[in-house]
């Protein structure tokens, strides 16, 4: 499919319009850029991803999908005001470059009922579909698995990079993602659309995740799920936008995970690119890996210059050797810096959720530096001073 018809099929307008006639004429979209950002993104798909036939269908209905969920939940808050008023302040992020231990320690976690989180069937279908009431989403948990079933099939080596459930917490970057600004470039090579991106004020990413967040949170009450004393966020992505975040959020407290980078950038580099195959024939390793690279040595140094412009005591460093080999010490250090009680209970559901989950249940994940064109010198240049300030003495 030649770039000119995939931008024809792919404009703003038939996307919008196909949302709406999806959800039976609603028209509210909320108030930020959204526009905007799809056309740059949409621009970028069309010159550069060389999606395939599949990956156009399944990339057009995602923005498609992200479209009517904006449309509902819009509905929502201008049905139950309230929604709006629901305070979500102080979350507990977890942020750090990928593959550092953070899905462990989230969902670990997560097994407390004091924090609130979104299972991954919640990112991924944060509003109610039709024919399916609050009190019994069961429509979209069944989709959530069908999809993770899927993406287990089409591309099983997804399980051994991130451990897919869409019933267990999960980060909310799919959440984020409903801003149109969010990093596409885990699923397509769009380059262009990652540095108009980088020029952005990226605020609107967080009032969208609020406005989700409390929607969320609004939903488990109808449920009737226990009440939470405060949301568990965990996303990379945070790196980039930390000072963002922690405008908005004013209260967060921020866990930072720590690993060698020359062990989780090569791993993340073949996760983007074990993704964009899904998307695209034949994606190029070597782009993956510098792009990513990229990426994340300029949010390590984003998260490093925040962090000094902040009180030390909003962050907690947390080593990933820690979590693997004594996860129950990090978990005392975690709830005295969230200034919540580790209690018995907390501690015995910790220790089942740890001895029912480890690590060697999972597949092995291999991966190189040179296959995604990656040096362990350019590891060296590119990460310095993360090193020397977070990796220079043995913990």
């Amino acid at each position: 499919m030649n770039a000119h018809s995939l931008i024809e099929e792919l404009s703003v307008d038939n996307l919008l319009t196909s949302a709406i006639a999806r959800t039976n004429g609603l028209s509210n979209f909320g108030e930020d850029n959204y526009r905007e950002s799809l056309h740059s993104l949409l621009d970028a798909l069309a010159s550069e991803a060389k999606l395939s036939q599949s990956g156009q269908y399944l990339l057009q209905e995602r923005l498609v999908g992200q479209l009517v969920n904006r449309l509902v939940i819009e509905d929502y808050l201008s049905r139950y005001p309230q929604i709006t008023q629901i305070p979500i302040d102080d979350p507990l992020v977890i942020v750090g470059l990928p593959r550092t231990g953070t899905t462990m320690l989230q969902r670990t976690l997560a097994v407390d009922p004091r924090f609130y989180s979104a299972a991954w069937w919640e990112t991924r279908f944060p509003a109610p579909l039709a024919d399916e009431t609050l009190a019994l989403p069961a429509k979209r948990i069944a989709q959530a698995k069908a999809e993770v079933e899927l993406m287990a099939q089409v591309i099983p080596q997804i399980l051994a990079i991130h451990p897919l459930d869409a019933m267990l917490c999960d980060e909310e970057f799919m959440l984020m993602e409903h801003s149109f600004m969010c990093a596409m470039d885990a699923y397509v090579n769009v380059p262009s659309y990652t540095r108009w991106l980088d020029r952005q004020d990226q605020r609107p990413v967080y009032t969208q995740l609020k406005k989700m967040l409390q929607f969320l949170q609004w939903q488990k009450i109808q449920r009737g799920e226990p009440a939470g004393q405060r949301w568990l966020l965990k996303a990379p992505q945070h790196l980039h936008t930390l000072d963002i975040l922690l405008d908005v959020f004013p209260d967060a407290q921020v866990i930072l995970t720590h690993r060698e980078p020359a062990q989780t950038i090569p791993s993340m580099a073949s996760m983007a690119h074990t993704l964009w195959q899904m998307y695209s024939d034949n994606p190029d390793p070597k782009a993956a890996g510098e792009q990513w690279n990229n990426r994340m040595a300029r949010g390590i140094r984003h998260t490093m210059q925040v962090r000094e412009q902040h009180a030390p005591e909003r962050f907690l460093d947390i080593h990933f050797a820690d979590t693997v080999t004594q996860p129950l010490h990090v978990l005392e250090k975690v709830y005295a810096f969230a200034h919540l009680p580790f209690t018995e209970k907390a501690r015995a559901d910790a220790q089942v959720w740890l001895s029912q989950n480890s690590r060697e249940k999972r597949a092995s994940h291999d991966y190189s530096l040179e296959r995604f064109g990656l040096s362990e010198a350019q590891m060296v240049q590119d990460y310095s001073e993360y090193r020397a300030r977070h990796l220079s003495v043995t913990h």
